[in-house]
């Protein structure tokens, strides 16, 4: 056995000796009840649902579109509007009028190589009633991202690009989200 850490004769009651490693559970409370208020000041809120001010959407496309999908996998999980299938159905409809990414060179070495793409994402759309009168002003969604380049490491590169397509095409839908409940139904 070791030793003890205050002699047995010090006056002061056994139960009342810290122990060794727990935390003091007021130290905890005080700590928890900082952390909740600062969270709670800095005007931290959940994002919540999109107050989308249509009952149903038909999200019409040409083809088949990623951009589609996953606006439509937001609108479902993160709104209380229903997509639906059919155009007839509809309270509002969002057509996807064009979309479109390319690539332009913005910087080429003094050996003619490139240095630096320009990536670009673009998303035309309208909303209209199913009848096709305008709800809201055709818009357009134009993200774009820089990315340098270097011919040693084509297969990282092509990578990046994908993944940067990828996060222009998550900025686009949360962008359409916002653009659809600031739309105004018409009376």
């Amino acid at each position: 056995m070791g030793k003890a850490r205050y002699p047995a004769k010090s006056g002061v009651p056994r139960t009342l000796w810290p122990k060794a490693g727990i935390p003091q559970r007021g130290a905890a409370l005080v700590i928890a009840f900082v952390c909740a208020m600062t969270l709670s000041s800095c005007g931290f809120q959940l994002r919540g649902q999109a107050a989308i001010p249509y009952k149903t959407l038909f999200i019409e496309t040409t083809g088949y579109s990623q951009f589609a999908s996953d606006l439509e996998r937001a609108i479902r999980s993160g709104s209380e509007t229903k997509v639906v299938h059919e155009r007839d159905e509809a309270e509002a409809v969002l057509k996807i009028v064009g979309e479109y990414q390319e690539n332009r060179i913005l910087s080429l070495s003094s050996g003619g190589k490139v240095r630096e793409f320009q990536l670009h994402y673009k998303v035309a759309y309208r909303l209209t009633d199913r009848v096709g009168n305008d709800l809201a002003q055709p818009g357009q969604i134009d993200l774009t991202r820089d990315m340098t380049y270097d011919d040693t490491e084509v297969l990282a590169k092509e990578s990046e690009q994908f993944l940067l397509y990828r996060d222009m095409k998550t900025d686009a839908v949360q962008q359409m989200l916002r653009r659809l409940v600031a739309a105004k139904p018409v009376a």
